[in-house]
Order: structure tokens, then C-alpha cells, then sequence
């Protein structure tokens, strides 16, 4: 049994789903927003065992038979309507998250990427910087901070070229309308509001120069590299998260073996299934990482470049699917064995 934890909107779902069916795979898509208010989740524990049931409305799953989980893009817990107080509510989504915790740590599942704390602290670029480092990717002198005084000596190192971003990509609310904050490049104007940095922390790295940008995606031990070329766009120029389809090219690249295997080992590294980084290839054919996302967008890679990650995530899914079915498979023979024997577990 294969559980898809994502909303109910999510096209990248909505890609892979029918792959998985034509693979023969028992699916069940359930978004934990749905939670406490419209499922019902029971953790009972009896005679040395336990018992792990989810009701999603439309059928009860038994924690026992998941075998894989896709973790994508599932919403926080949602009470229901009829709790009004703010108070009460955010006490209701605390309880209803420790739970649920519980509940996928003790599923005998491999998860794609990852449990939500192992993907928290992977998505940390602190700390997923530091380990591409130590694995010998070429990074660029960065530094993290909220100190005003750091600004104009990191903007000197980078000879005036220097780029601001957000230690954590996120929408907030400007002026009443959603925004996002996306890189930006720095003059000597910015200089003289330094002050603000100590408000929020940033990140402050000299600018790349790039022949192309590169996003990764790495599922399992299989890498997909597509590479974006921005150059005739001016509003992706700096970050091609603007999305401006009609004047970037995407196309398939062809990673060094060398540097494809060190993708794969660190995105394992972190204790993940799945990983999108970031490269940036330079016009002197130097690779540059800048980050790795444990739950990054892949859909425009499949669109855009031609590359087939969303059979990957299928084939990923299912092969983890019968593996662990097997590994429980063989564990309850062994177990049978043991007490045809006169043995016990713990023997």
C-alpha cells in the first residue's frame, strides 16, 4: 500500500497517480489538512502490540500495510469550523500534529523524502551548505546574518557584486497582497539602509556569473538535470523563480558523472529519498551549488526539458512498496520459525 500525503489540488499528484495505476499499485491520496476536522486517526497499544488505524472518510487504512509514503506537499492540521478560539485551535492543530508524528514513525514505510523533521532540518541551507562543502561541491562565499556591520565588508569582497536572499524562501502579506522576496542584486544604495538587516537575518553571496542555471532532482539513486537559461530575460535573470517561460529555454543537461553521484550522495547524506538542487554553471564550465530543497518543484522539468522524473517517482514508490512488503514478509517467517523452534524473539 502506497499513502500520498499532499493536497487535494497538487498537480504533481496528479502526474504520478495514474502512473501508479497502470503499475498495479494500491493508492490512497489523503491531505492531513483534513485532520482533526473531517478523518479520524487511532493509535492503540494491547498485549505487547500495537495498533495504527486511519480514517480518511472514504475508507480506513491500517497503518500495518503502507509500505511507501509520499510525503509532498500535505497541509498543517485544520479543527473544525465549530472551534472558533484562536487559543483552542492552535491547541487543537499542537495535539493533532504530535499524533500524527507518532503515527507515521511507527509505519513500517520508506517515505519520500523523508519524515517531516528529517526534511525540516534538511531544507536548513546552514546546514545543507555546510554538508555540500564537506563533499567537495564548489560553493560560494556566503554569509548568514542579521549584523548591519557584515554588509559592507562582504559587499567589498564581492567587488560590488553582490546578491541578497532569504535564509528561507516564503510568501508574506505587503501592503495587503501576497509577496515573495526573491534575489536581489545589491548597489551602493542598498548600503546605506544596512540598518534593516538587523531586522531579518539574510543571506549575502557574490554574484555567480552563470552560462546556465541548473536545477538537480534527484529520486532514489536516479538523477534528472535540467539546465535554464535565463540570459534573454530580464525579470529571471537573477532568479529564474520568476517564471518567465516565453523567454528562458530549458533543455535536458548532462551532468559529470563524478558530480551526478555526489548529488545522489547528498541528498542521502541528509536523509533523504528526493532532492532538487540548485547549480549554477559558469561560463568557465565551473559547477556552483547553491542549495538543495528536500520537496523542490520538478513538474516544469518534466514539461519544460523532457525528463522523466514523475515515472521515476512512480517506479521509486512502488519498488519501495514490494521491498518493504517482502522485508515484513520475511521478518514474520523468521518470527514463525523461531516459535516452531521453540524460540522466542528475544532469543
Amino acid at each position: 500500500m502506497i499513502l500520498i500525503l499532499s493536497d487535494r489540488r497538487d498537480d504533481a499528484v496528479a502526474l504520478v497517480l495514474p502512473k501508479l495505476e497502470r503499475r498495479g499499485a494500491r493508492v490512497t491520496w489523503w491531505d492531513p489538512g483534513e485532520f482533526p476536522a473531517r478523518s479520524r486517526l487511532t493509535a492503540a497499544f494491547a498485549d505487547g502490540g500495537h495498533r495504527i488505524v486511519l480514517d480518511t472518510g472514504a475508507e480506513r487504512l491500517d497503518l500495518a500495510e503502507v509500505r511507501a509514503v509520499w510525503r509532498r506537499r500535505p497541509n498543517a492540521p485544520c479543527p473544525a469550523e465549530t472551534v472558533t478560539d484562536p487559543s483552542h485551535r492552535r491547541h487543537a492543530v499542537w495535539q493533532a500534529e504530535f499524533l500524527l508524528d507518532g503515527a507515521w514513525e511507527l509505519a513500517p514505510a520508506r517515505w519520500l523524502p523523508s519524515r517531516r523533521e528529517a526534511e525540516r532540518r534538511a531544507h536548513n541551507k546552514i546546514i545543507h551548505m555546510a554538508r555540500a562543502a564537506a563533499l567537495g561541491f564548489r560553493v560560494p562565499e556566503t554569509v548568514y546574518t542579521n549584523d548591519p556591520a557584515e554588509l559592507v565588508p562582504a559587499y567589498e569582497r564581492a567587488g560590488g557584486g553582490l546578491i541578497a536572499k532569504q535564509i528561507n524562501s516564503d510568501e508574506f502579506t505587503l501592503d495587503g497582497a501576497d509577496h515573495r522576496a526573491y534575489t536581489t542584486v545589491l548597489n551602493r544604495r542598498h548600503l546605506t539602509s544596512r540598518h534593516r538587516v538587523q531586522h531579518e537575518p539574510v543571506i549575502l553571496q557574490p554574484y555567480v556569473p552563470k552560462a546556465v542555471e541548473l536545477r538537480v532532482i534527484v529520486v532514489g539513486e536516479r538523477v534528472f538535470a535540467a539546465e535554464i537559461d535565463t540570459r534573454a530575460s530580464r525579470t529571471a535573470r537573477d532568479d529564474w523563480r520568476h517564471y518567465d517561460d516565453d523567454r528562458v529555454r530549458y533543455a535536458a543537461h548532462d551532468l559529470p558523472d563524478g558530480l551526478e553521484r555526489a548529488c545522489v550522495e547528498l541528498t542521502a547524506s541528509l536523509g533523504l529519498t528526493y532532492g532538487a538542487i540548485d547549480l549554477i554553471l559558469t561560463p568557465d564550465g565551473e559547477y556552483t551549488f547553491l542549495e538543495i530543497n528536500p520537496n523542490g518543484a520538478w513538474g516544469f522539468v518534466e514539461q519544460r526539458a523532457g525528463l522523466p522524473v514523475s515515472d521515476a517517482i512512480a517506479d521509486w514508490l512502488v519498488a519501495a512498496d514490494r521491498t518493504a512488503g517482502d522485508t515484513a514478509d520475511h521478518t514474520a517467517g523468521n518470527a514463525a520459525d523461531h516459535t516452531a523452534d521453540g524460540k522466542t524473539d528475544h532469543e
